[in-house]
Order: structure tokens, then sequence, then C-alpha cells
């Protein structure tokens, strides 16, 4: 695809660097790059810069002679580009100013600035990348662990756009033999052909099932796991977060109702990304403040992937402990009895009879004790005995999962249409519909609308 326009944009984050990159892309981006560079031993044409090469000098307002900034300038000739266009990068030094001097200077020139995304979106439409490698690239951007960048890198690379095509490719076969039989009718074709087929629809709703699968330890590693600490006040919250932290961000005392507000923080364990919450202590209280901290930390459990509930292992349980206990049913929660380096009094029976089957761990938060098999049990949970993120395709895309899903359901609409004895038409077109909906991950199905709903996430420059 060939677009008349020139896109220009600043590449890189907002605010002061080392660093800063202008980048052009389209059929002008080397005569605009051409106005405005002077190369260290006279001007140098752009033009005559070999491709991925650098060329030092400076940039100037081709009206005026005025030097802006030192430069180095990167060609990059279509289709061996980003967006398979002619790409021509600015590299400046990286504060605000000198790169809006150059960014203003290649729109007065003809380039228009680009939208978010704009750059990937060409890319995808000009069959460099597919809609689900492309939406990797804000994953790749977006990622808080190693895990998480594994996942996307994964995705980047195709790994899931090639398990799609490979489903899809199945799927198409299987229209392929339904249509020949309806074009070439003879004897009892009719009935092997539906009960082949229904074998292999089978086989392909296993592989969407295992997809769908991962998609909650997807969406964990992109979004980052919602993780609530509760107990009662002085339990030992904040010392927890703070020792999952590996730093001192809470305020620990032993007063009670010391945190009264909402503390948030990003904690790597294992890889995964824990969105981790420390709460104010649940209890009845007369402070106003206290009492508001109190009511979010309810909100916040009803709203969690993941609760980390704390007792005290040198106490016996309190009517606060019960309180906070009841809020476990239909829960996802670890359980934490601290202090365990000293000696216990907790009634480990009657947790139980609160807790379930819910894991329950000795843990001492003030010596360590307990903490890295804390971190093994989450990470349990993550990945639930699946693969590691750099050995799968995950499903880390709500699209997708959808999607995906909606397939599935398409595929079971056709085993149904099989199990009634319906013509073998009907069957094609449920079959045609799950292979439409699979389209739609790597973009080969999708439309107009949700390609530009997709482009809209990314950031400027990108």
């Amino acid at each position: 695809m060939t677009f008349d326009d020139t896109i220009s944009a600043v590449a890189t984050a907002i605010g002061e660097g080392g660093i800063g990159i202008v980048r052009l892309s389209g059929n002008r981006a080397i005569d605009i790059a051409d106005q405005i560079f002077r190369g260290s031993t006279g001007k140098k044409k752009i033009a005559d810069i070999p491709s991925f090469q650098a060329a030092y000098g400076s940039i100037a307002d081709p009206d005026s002679g005025e030097a802006i900034d030192e430069a180095i300038v990167i060609v990059m000739r279509a289709p061996r580009s980003y967006t398979r266009e002619d790409v021509v990068e600015v590299q400046c030094h990286g504060g605000p100013v000198p790169l809006q001097r150059i960014l203003d200077i290649t729109l007065r020139l003809g380039a228009r600035l680009a939208e978010p995304g704009e750059y990937t979106k060409r890319a995808f439409l000009n069959g460099r990348l597919d809609l689900a490698q492309a939406e990797a690239v804000i994953d790749v951007i977006r990622s808080k662990t190693d895990a998480s960048l594994k996942a996307a890198v994964s995705n980047l690379s195709g790994r899931l756009s090639d398990k799609i095509r490979s489903l899809r490719q199945e799927i198409l076969t299987m229209i392929a033999h339904l249509e020949a039989a309806i074009d070439f009718p003879e004897d009892d074709i009719e009935e092997i052909t539906a009960g082949n087929v229904s074998g292999s629809i089978t086989i392909v709703r296993v592989e969407l099932d295992r997809l769908l699968a991962s998609a909650q330890t997807g969406r964990i590693l992109r979004e980052g796991l919602a993780t609530v600490i509760i107990g009662r006040p002085n339990v030992g919250k904040s010392s927890l977060l703070n020792a999952l932290l590996r730093e001192k961000r809470a305020i620990v005392t032993d007063i009670p109702g010391t945190t009264r507000d909402i503390i948030e923080e990003y904690v790597n364990i294992r890889g995964i990304p824990l969105k981790i919450v420390d709460t104010a202590g649940i209890r009845e209280t007369a402070d106003i403040v206290e009492k508001i901290g109190v009511d979010k930390a309810r909100e916040f459990v009803a709203k969690a992937d993941l609760v980390l509930l704390i007792l005290d292992s040198s106490a016996p349980l309190t009517p606060e402990d019960r309180t906070v206990l009841s809020l476990l049913p239909g829960r996802e929660a670890i359980i934490l009895v601290n202090k365990s380096d000293l000696p216990p009094v907790l009634d480990m029976d009657e947790v139980k009879s609160f807790v379930g089957d819910r894991p329950v761990l000795k843990i001492s938060v003030l010596t360590g004790a307990g903490v890295d098999e804390l971190e093994q049990t989450i990470a349990d949970r993550v990945y639930s005995g699946q693969v590691t993120s750099g050995e799968a395709a995950f499903v880390n895309n709500v699209r997708h999962m959808n999607q995906i899903r909606q397939a599935g359901r398409h595929l079971g609409d056709a085993l149904a249409t099989i199990d009634a004895g319906m013509p073998l038409d009907c069957i094609a077109v449920d079959l045609k519909a799950a292979w439409e909906k699979l389209g739609e991950i790597t973009g080969d199905t999708v439309g107009e609308d949700i390609i530009d709903q997709i482009f809209s996430q990314f950031c400027l420059g990108k």
C-alpha cells in the first residue's frame, strides 16, 4: 500500500534526555530531511547516504540558515524499514526545545504530524506486521518485568500469529472438503465427510481451549496481578509490602492504624508484575480518615485477583481477624501467618475452618522467613502448571481472547449441526464464521474501525 503523505513525530519520550529522535516516514521523507541537514564537511545530500548508515552534521532552518542542533541522520529506504516506506531518523540532543523546533520545520516543509501509532499502523497496512504482532509492540513498550517482556516479544515475533494461522488453515481444509462433497455428491459421501470433519473440529477446539487457558496468565503478565494485602491493624501488612519491594516504602510502627490511606506499588515477583495494594487495617474505628481507608480496603478486596490475608501467629484470633476472614468467600487468597519467629499461640484449626483449601504459609516479615516460599506460591498459581512465557504463545489481549472464544462457539455450533444431521452447507457456514473470527486476530478479516481503535491506543511517534 502506498501513502501519498509523509508523517513526522518525536519518537522519544517527553522530557530531557541524552538523545531525542524525530522520525519521518513517507515518499518525501528523504527530500524533507535533505532540506534541513548540513553534513559536517559541507552540505551532504541525504539521498547519497547509504541505507542504515549514519551521517554526522547539523540541523538548520532552511529559510534563515540558523543552526538548531548537532545531529546524526540515519536513512532507511523502502521496503527495508519499519514502515516499509522511506524513513529518516534525526537524532539530536534530547531536549524538548530542539526536538520541537526540528519537528516544526519538518511540518512546515510538507510533512504531517503523525497520529498515535501511525508508524506501526503503516507497518501493518504495508504487510510488515500482522495485527497481533502490531498490538504486541505496545505490550513490549509497557512491559513491567522480564516475563511480561518475553511474552510480548514472543507475540511480536509471530508465535501467536503462527498458531492462529495454523488453526485457520485446518478450518479452511475442512471447509474445502465440505464444499467438494457438496459439489460432487456420491452415495454415503456426506455422512463420511461429516464424520471426518467432526473429528477435526474437536481437535481444533482443544487447541483453542489451550490458548484460552493461557489468557489469564497472559493478562496478568500484560496488566499485572491485582493483589491486595489485608488484615487487622498492626499485623504486618506494611512490613510485608516493604519485604516484597525490598525497600521501606510504607511506614511501619507499633501504633495500630498507622496506614490510613491506600498504598499502591508494582512488585516484580519471579517475573510476574504484581499491582500490589497495602490497605488500612480492617477494624471498627471512630476516626473518620481511618474509616474511609477501611472502606476502601473492602472495595479493593472485591476487585482483587489475589488477596494476601495476614494473621498474627503470636496471638489468638480476634473479632477483627474474624471480620477479615469473612471477606474470603469467592476470593483467590493466600493466608499468611506472620511472626512465626515468636512462640505460636494462634489456633490453626480454627483458621483452617475459615480458609478451606486455600494455601496457608508461615512467614516472618521481620526475619524474611517464608517470603521466598510466598513468591514461589504466587508464581505457581499464576502459571498454573503452564510453561513459562518464553516457551509458548500466550493470549494476553482481551480482544484476542474474545475472538478465540467466539470462534470456539462457532465450532461448537458446527458440531451441533452435524449431530442434528443437517446439510453439509450448514456446517460450512459455522466453520466459515469461526475462520473469520480467528482472522480478526491477525487482521486478515478485520474492519477498518477496529484497526483505527487499536492504533489509537499507541503512543505518539510509534
